[in-house]
Parts: C-alpha cells; sequence; structure tokens
C-alpha cells in the first residue's frame, strides 16, 4: 500500500511516515497544497492522507478539485478542528473519512483499511469477487475452497486488480503500483505474471481492454 501524505507540520510528518513504514505502508509526503498533484488517474496512491490547514491553501479546496475530476482516490481529512461544522465540511466536500489531532496511528491504520474496503465494495477484511476470495492482510486467495498459491508479485497484481472490480486498471498505473517507491515495471514483466495469474486463477477471470490495461471479472 503506498498512501500520499498532504501535512506541514514536520514533526508530525516524520512520525506519521515512520508509524506507516513500521506497518508497511509507503508513503510519499508534501507539504503544501501547490505541489499536489492535480489529479489521482495513472497514479500509484492507494489513499490521500490531507490535513486542512497547509501554509498555503486550505485542504477542503484540493479535496473539492480532486472531486470535481470526478477522481475517486479515497481522502482521509486529518485536522485539529474537532468542530461538527469541520467535520461536516470536510466530509460533504467528498472525503471519505475524518480524523482529528492527535489520533493513534492503529486508528488511522484501521481507517485507511475501512477505506479501502470500502473502496474496493467489500465490507470486511475477506474480498470477494465471484468464486475468488482475497483476504489482503494475510496474502492469502481462494478459489472457491481451494487455496491459490501465487508470488507476492502475483498477489500484489490481483488485489490491484480487485480494488476495482469491473473497471478497466492501466497498465501505467499497476506498473506504478507494484513498484511505487522504485522504477515502474516494465509492461512486458506484467504481462508475464497477468499469464501466470491468469493460468492460476482461470483466464476467463482477468480480461485485456486491448492498448490499456487489465478488468478483473466476477
Amino acid at each position: 500500500m503506498h498512501l500520499l501524505l498532504i501535512e506541514d507540520d514536520l514533526d508530525f510528518g516524520r512520525a506519521l511516515q515512520g508509524a506507516l513504514r513500521t506497518e508497511g505502508i509507503s508513503s510519499e509526503w508534501l507539504r503544501r497544497a501547490s505541489d499536489a498533484p492535480q489529479n489521482f488517474h495513472g497514479t500509484a496512491f492507494s489513499c490521500v492522507l490531507l490535513d486542512l490547514s497547509l501554509p498555503d491553501g486550505c485542504g477542503l479546496d484540493l479535496l473539492a478539485r480532486w472531486r470535481r475530476t470526478a477522481d475517486a482516490v479515497p481522502v482521509i481529512v486529518m485536522t485539529a478542528r474537532a468542530g461538527l461544522e469541520h467535520r461536516l465540511a470536510g466530509l460533504d466536500g467528498g472525503a471519505d473519512d475524518f480524523i482529528v489531532k492527535p489520533f493513534a496511528t492503529e486508528e488511522l491504520i484501521s481507517r485507511i483499511r475501512a477505506v479501502l474496503r470500502r473502496c474496493a465494495r467489500q465490507s470486511s477484511e475477506q474480498w470477494v469477487i465471484g468464486e475468488l476470495t482475497i483476504e489482503p492482510r494475510r496474502h492469502l486467495a481462494r478459489l472457491g475452497e481451494q487455496p491459490v498459491k501465487l508470488s507476492p508479485r502475483e498477489f500484489q497484481l490481483l488485489v490491484e486488480l480487485a480494488r476495482e472490480p469491473g473497471a478497466v486498471v492501466a497498465k501505467g498505473a499497476l506498473s506504478q503500483r507494484l513498484e511505487p517507491l522504485g522504477e515502474p515495471v516494465d509492461f512486458a514483466a506484467i504481462e508475464v505474471h497477468i499469464s501466470n495469474l491468469r493460468r492460476k486463477i482461470g483466464a476467463e477471470r482477468i480480461h485485456t481492454a486491448r492498448g490499456i490495461g487489465y478488468v478483473l471479472l466476477p
């Protein structure tokens, strides 16, 4: 999992990045609204942690801009403002969740996982897509009742496709998501992993959108 952290406080940002790292979550940290991406199409970010008070603007303005472009990236708003009006403004503005500082890292991690489950249209830690069951935290996959033996890369690829079942996931997005902190994975390597994945879970479950990417079908 790779997150975008937009937070101007140096001490808080360093501490939060370190806490996420211990949970196996990588992140990119920005401190200004002007450095934030215009949209998230084709990026590697699974979720955005957004502070409302930034030195050059308000986080809500960023959120509004992303939602105007129909960008569905999950966004969790972080703020020291505990008032009801601020929570409502964030949620009504398109945030997926809202957490008040200071907070326990464990609570934030739980909220991140809950938001990602909702975005994947799953209500539990077991993602069910047709006959396929995926448990991202346990790195397990089953087809019916039978466990499917996948390499770490194959499992990672399956999870990324399962985040948007029925939707085309572009090759460029996959190449970045598989190695968010390194060089994007070569398209030819992705094709090999997709071929292996089809062999193990059934070729009919992964459709190729020619020239674009892949779709995980129920």
